[in-house]
């Protein structure tokens, strides 16, 4: 049986790593140098800044109407309202709320000389700490920069509703009856009417509020943005019985005689009708309310009369004004004069000539207002031919005739005649 040999020794001794040494050794000093790594890294990561990232803020913020816009000036136009994107931490953004936000009008970027439409741009500021506006869409707003005006406008009354079954409502009176209205020159420009509504209860009694007048344009729609003063009127209504009321019209009284030449075309009265009330019975025998005579003697020229008006008889009243005003309108007749015999002159006669006429003289018939006629005087009207740069000779020239001022010449006869001019 063969030997086995035994292995060879190694030449070099096997050293053997004793991993329990290497970890205990210097171990007070090697936890030192960790402890100081670990409070590095915490400490860099607590200052390294935070990262910044931009959003849409969650909701539309409303255009503020600016507070700074120049005296006697005012904005006109729906301003409406923008989005906006934000930048700032996560943190920042997420303490962002609505009333952080602002949306304002950059006035000082208008022109407030122009009235006509420009578009102004939008200045949006944040009051959260950390967070910036990065944007805002849009950008800018189209609106009006008008200067302010203002004008009386009288008050006028609308009732909401008709007044309790068997009555009606009488002539409103309205405390002031003419209110001044300001505002943008183009809202004060549509105003059609200024209203007082009010509406009737169930009570039958007269009506009394304080009202808010309201202007509207001629289609009737509100006109928003303007300013009343007073703010505030007096409405009174009296609500009245229907069963002892009576509408009659009102027959002015005129007495006397107008001047010489003159006559009267058309008498007028405000009111033209009035509400009378009374026993029914005295009121079925009224058809018209007189006025207090009017004397219209000599009257040469319109005139317009404030009169009173009379009852119409015995327990009777008017609701309203016991007063009307009536116009007599006046114009002068028109006719016609003759003047059979006017001498026929001529104009532009050389020195030296002499002129002659055939016939000698004409008739005219002048036309216009009776007392214009009447103070005409004969050497008022005249007639010439024009015998300017004629020499001696014989010419047919036509008859320019004048008469005076408010008056025509309506008839001439003849037109034509014959003009001799000789040596003296």
């Amino acid at each position: 049986m063969a030997r086995v040999p035994a292995p060879a020794r190694p030449l070099l001794p096997r050293r053997r790593i004793d991993l329990r040494r290497i970890a205990t050794a210097d171990f007070p000093l090697k936890l030192t140098a960790v402890l100081i790594a670990l409070i590095f890294w915490i400490v860099s990561i607590l200052s390294a800044p935070a990262t910044e990232v931009v959003k849409d803020y969650g909701g539309r913020v409303a255009v503020e109407r600016p507070d700074s816009v120049p005296a006697g000036y005012v904005v006109q136009g729906q301003l409406g309202d923008v989005s906006v994107r934000l930048k700032g931490t996560e943190a920042a953004l997420a303490n962002v709320i609505a009333s952080d936000l602002h949306a304002t009008l950059d006035l000082p970027a208008a022109d407030i000389h122009n009235s006509d439409p420009q578009d102004v741009p939008v200045r949006v500021e944040v009051a959260t700490a950390g967070v910036s506006v990065e944007s805002r869409a849009p950008a800018t707003v189209t609106v009006r920069i008008e200067p302010i005006t203002s004008r009386d406008v009288a008050v006028q009354a609308r009732f909401a509703n008709t007044p309790p079954a068997g009555t009606f409502a009488g002539d409103p009176a309205i405390t002031p009856s003419q209110v001044r209205v300001s505002g943008a020159a183009s809202q004060v420009a549509r105003i059609a009417a200024l209203y007082a509504t009010v509406g009737f209860g169930d009570a039958v009694t007269d009506l009394v509020q304080s009202v808010q007048p309201r202007a509207v344009d001629a289609s009737g729609a509100t006109i928003d943005g303007l300013t009343v003063d007073p703010a505030v009127v007096q409405l009174t209504v009296p609500v009245l019985p229907t069963a002892t009321t009576r509408t009659v019209p009102v027959v002015p009284a005129v007495r006397g005689f107008v001047a010489t030449g003159y006559w009267i075309t058309r008498v007028t009265s405000d009111p033209s009708v009035v509400t009378v009330r009374g026993e029914s019975g005295t009121l079925s025998a009224i058809d018209q309310v007189a006025t207090a005579p009017i004397d219209v003697s000599g009257l040469g020229a319109d005139k317009t009369f404030q009169v009173a008006l009379l009852l119409p008889g015995e327990g009777t009243s008017l609701v309203k004004a016991a007063q009307a005003t009536v116009t007599v309108s006046i114009l002068p007749l028109t006719g016609s004069r003759s003047f059979p015999v006017v001498a026929v002159q001529a104009s532009g006669v050389g020195s030296g000539f002499v002129a002659e006429f055939d016939p000698p003289s004409i008739g005219i018939v002048v036309a216009g207002p009776v007392p214009a006629l009447s103070g005409i005087t004969p050497g008022q009207v005249v007639a010439t031919v024009d015998a300017t740069g004629k020499g001696p000779g014989t010419y047919p020239v036509d008859v320019v005739v004048r008469t005076p001022a408010g008056t025509t010449a309506q008839s001439v006869q003849p037109t034509r005649v014959t003009l001799t001019i000789r040596t003296r």
